[in-house]
């Protein structure tokens, strides 16, 4: 976290509250994403201030200026001033022309995998829970900022809870929190609908109250309903269901040279294993093939030990939502309740083990793979857990 006080040195805080923009504007780490950003238009009927850093500028501006802000704890201050000033970083990626208008789909979960990229590697902001806290914390509030508004139109509560349960993981992240963000976020631009559509970001603090999730998780009376109710199955989260569960697998998920090898040896030596590096040395397919024929073996092995009602352990990088729900899928759809355990450790430690394997991946790759990477959600497994290692 060394890496980042010069960033955060140049923050809101008491007594004046005054943002230092020269100092952040020459950031070394920021200035490429200040610059991009600067050359980003947004269409004049929703941003009628210009580009996205004009935007950001007012966004940050808009939340030094708010009461609810400065009572926030000093820790919980510099995570959501940093998102407010990343919040838009993936527009920069995504905007284009679509029926004369200027667009920006998927642009929050884009900038939350931005975001996360700078705060891993450049930032150092990985390998210790305190890091992984913050991290995290600031791309949770980057990915959920635009949710708000249409939760409150929807009152979609099931949503809002989901988003509520990552509280469980990245301890600071809450609903206040992503609602501050949005109000500012929404109050900072120029536009017609900017004070109607804060209003409604504000109202879902009030239905998170109610619901029972706005300063943290919503309580359940087992994992079970838990699980049930996040995945949509389940209607009446008060509700206490019977667990049909028969027994557990694990789902590994983390980078190459993370050591996940190293925690199942310690945490699972006594169940087996389905590694997909061993199919593929078992099958002579190369990392850089297509992988087609591993997941099939691997998939066909699980469903064996599935049938006999036997616990097992999936050792895979696992990176990606779509991945982990289809393999969650499987092994549910067997009566089996899933773990999912994310593991990580700091950048030049990653590198430094990554050296050291005898199947060693590219550094070019990893990097890639971190550009990719969604750490586990709270809402996909009856069990979710992340440690850094």
């Amino acid at each position: 976290m060394e890496k980042i006080k010069e960033i955060l040195s140049h923050f809101p805080e008491e007594p004046f509250w005054s943002i230092d923009w020269n100092g952040l504007e020459c950031c070394e780490l920021l200035l490429p994403w200040i610059m991009e950003m600067r050359l980003t238009s947004q269409d004049p009927d929703w941003h009628g201030e210009g580009d996205v850093w004009m935007h950001t500028r007012m966004v940050c501006e808009e939340l030094a200026h708010m009461e609810e802000f400065r009572k926030l704890p000093a820790l919980q201050r510099q995570e959501l001033f940093f998102a407010a000033l990343l919040h838009d970083i993936g527009k920069t990626r995504c905007t284009r022309q679509e029926a004369g208008r200027l667009v920006a789909p998927h642009h929050a979960a884009i900038g939350a995998r931005i975001a996360r990229s700078l705060l891993w590697e450049k930032l150092g902001c990985s390998g210790t829970r305190s890091a992984q806290d913050f991290r995290e914390t600031v791309c949770g509030l980057i990915r959920y900022h635009t949710v708000p508004p249409y939760l409150w139109e929807r009152e979609d509560r099931r949503r809002l809870v989901r988003i509520a349960a990552n509280g469980e993981l990245a301890k600071s992240f809450n609903i206040y929190l992503l609602c501050l963000l949005s109000q500012a976020d929404l109050l900072g631009r120029i536009a017609l609908d900017r004070r109607k559509l804060a209003e409604q970001a504000w109202f879902v603090s009030l239905l998170a109250a109610e619901t029972g999730c706005l300063y943290g998780p919503r309580n359940f009376c087992s994992l079970y309903t838990q699980r049930a109710y996040l995945a949509g199955k389940l209607n009446w989260p008060d509700t206490e269901l019977y667990d049909h569960t028969w027994g557990e697998v694990a789902l590994l998920s983390g980078l190459p040279g993370t050591g996940k090898d190293t925690w199942i040896q310690k945490n699972y030596s006594d169940i087996p294993v389905i590694s997909l590096d061993d199919f593929r040395i078992r099958l002579g397919i190369s990392a850089k093939g297509s992988q087609a024929s591993v997941s099939a073996a691997a998939q066909e092995q699980a469903r064996e030990y599935l049938r006999k009602k036997q616990s097992f352990v999936w050792n895979a990088t696992n990176l990606t939502p779509v991945l982990r729900e289809r393999l969650v899928g499987i092994f549910e759809g067997y009566g089996a309740a899933v773990r999912i355990i994310f593991l990580e450790t700091g950048w030049e430690e990653e590198m430094h083990r990554n050296s050291n394997r005898q199947r060693k991946v590219p550094e070019s790759v990893i990097k890639k793979m971190l550009n990719q990477i969604v750490p586990v959600e709270r809402f996909e497994a009856q069990k979710v857990e992340w440690y850094c290692v």
